[in-house]
């Protein structure tokens, strides 16, 4: 598919056309609004099943459908796995759907920027590899080098340390009018930064090529090295 020029035309195009319907909106799981495309949980699920991680970090939490997500694919896995969601406002409505949810108990949260030193030196106290990473917070180049920065030394050899919104780097400046991020300044171009300083780190081409519809493009790396 990835060498199918027609195949590669007809994704994006449903895709840009997807943008304008907000079609990452529609979605639930288990009860809670999650912001992301089927495809992409259909990845992290077998992500999971993989590396089996023992605690999934991620910044970047909105309603916290993706949290319980994580939570109910550790469930199904078993063990003692946890998940830690950051985010710098945790609303209170959200927080407490979140704590009233049977899910829960494989559930933290940590309210505050995921780039404050304060907050990463708690995440690093958590740590019990192997660790999955997942960045999805504020979505501009700075902030995410430096959650890349800041957490990419708990990713250890197997696991992997996903991107998301890397896409915006092939959008249209004017599908962000309201946002501080745009092509030249996203995901993506702090991704190819941070690259540039580390070989611990590659994409998992394989990944995105059997999605074909992803926020992720480029954004899917696997630690290859300790």
């Amino acid at each position: 598919m990835a060498a199918d020029p027609a195949m590669q035309a007809a994704t994006r195009d449903f895709f840009l056309r997807s943008c304008e319907h907000k079609y990452s909106y529609n979605f639930s799981w288990l009860g809670r609004p999650i912001i992301q495309y089927p495809q992409d949980l259909m990845a992290m699920q077998e992500i999971i099943w993989t590396v089996r991680p023992r605690l999934i970090v991620e910044t970047g939490i909105a309603h916290g459908g993706s949290l319980v997500f994580y939570a109910s694919m550790l469930e199904l896995v078993g063990g003692e796995s946890h998940v830690l969601g950051i985010d710098v406002e945790i609303r209170p409505h959200n927080r407490k759907a979140l704590e009233q949810h049977a899910l829960f108990k494989r559930i933290s949260l940590i309210e505050g920027s995921s780039t404050d030193e304060a907050v990463a030196r708690q995440v690093r106290e958590r740590c019990q590899p192997p660790v999955l990473m997942v960045l999805d917070s504020n979505h501009t180049h700075a902030h995410v080098l430096r959650e890349l920065e800041l957490y990419a030394p708990l990713v250890t050899r197997g696991s992997y340390l996903v991107v998301f919104d890397t896409v915006v780097e092939d959008m249209l400046a004017d599908c962000f009018p309201d946002r501080p991020w745009g092509p030249g300044n996203n995901p993506g171009t702090a991704v190819r930064a941070f690259l540039e300083t580390t070989d611990r780190f590659v994409v998992d081409r394989e990944i995105e090529d059997k999605l074909q519809l992803t926020v992720a493009p480029g954004g899917y790396l696997k630690c290859i090295k300790d």
